[in-house]
């Protein structure tokens, strides 16, 4: 009997062990879906909102400027180019697999990755849509950690996307703040102080800026967003400095 007791009680504990080993596996896998999820809706939606601006403007100047038509054109062709390239890069992140296809993508995605450097051609794809924006920085810019850097990268590409689709041809404003121990992103956008319904960004749902907001919190950061008194919209971030190493 103590035999039998013992072996059973054996098999429960294994049982169990097994168990737990699953449910941890469909949770990292849970995870990492949605992490794909994000990354493919902030490529996609950024890159797309800005190809849709692009060609009704060029639709607009084949009548009223046709000498400037080809611009508009040049820039729905780059923004493609931009689209592809970002989306082949996260491609080849999802297919690597073992130490060497990470080693070499360390080597080859420095060019691609999106990163807080790259934040100056987000601005120049969403002035060459037509949106006119400001761009500056303060402090002294510093290296961050790859999810530091990954992560204002899109806090500032989603506020510019939504720029595009909900504030067409409003002055925006992207201001960089280099502390210390923090990393500050505020991106502004004006408009009347009564905006309709549909020109406000969903808050609640989706992927955009609620997506977001679960991502700087998973670096112990905090993105606030929402209209301004005096009119327009306002998103703000503020995520703490990692080492590189980390």
């Amino acid at each position: 009997a103590a035999v039998r007791l013992a072996g059973s009680s054996m098999r429960r504990r294994r049982a169990e062990e097994a168990e737990r080993r699953r449910l941890e596996a469909e949770a990292a896998s849970a995870a990492e879906r949605a992490r794909i999820a994000r990354e493919l809706h902030d490529v996609v939606t950024h890159h797309v909102t800005a190809m849709v601006v692009q060609a009704d403007a060029a639709q607009f100047l084949l009548t009223s400027a046709p000498d400037r038509a080809g611009e508009g054109m040049a820039a729905v062709s780059d923004t493609g180019r931009r689209a592809l390239t970002e989306l082949r890069y996260l491609l080849g992140v999802l297919e690597a697999t073992g130490e060497a296809a990470s080693a070499d993508l360390e080597r080859t995605s420095g060019d691609r990755a999106p990163a807080l450097g790259r934040v100056g051609d987000l601005v120049e794809q969403a002035r060459r849509s037509g949106q006119p924006v400001e761009f500056a920085e303060h402090g002294e810019r510093r290296q961050h950690g790859v999810d530091v850097e990954l992560v204002a990268y899109r806090v500032v590409q989603e506020a510019l996307t939504n720029a595009l689709k909900y504030a067409t041809g409003e002055p925006t404003r992207v201001v960089l703040r280099h502390g210390g121990e923090t990393l500050g992103i505020k991106v502004t956008t004006d408009g009347p102080a009564d905006v309709p319904a549909p020109r406000k960004p969903d808050l609640t749902g989706g992927r955009g800026l609620a997506g977001l907001r679960a991502r700087v919190r998973l670096l112990d950061g905090e993105l606030e967003a929402g209209p301004r008194p005096e009119g327009g919209f306002e998103v703000r971030a503020t995520i703490p400095s990692q080492p590189v190493q980390e």
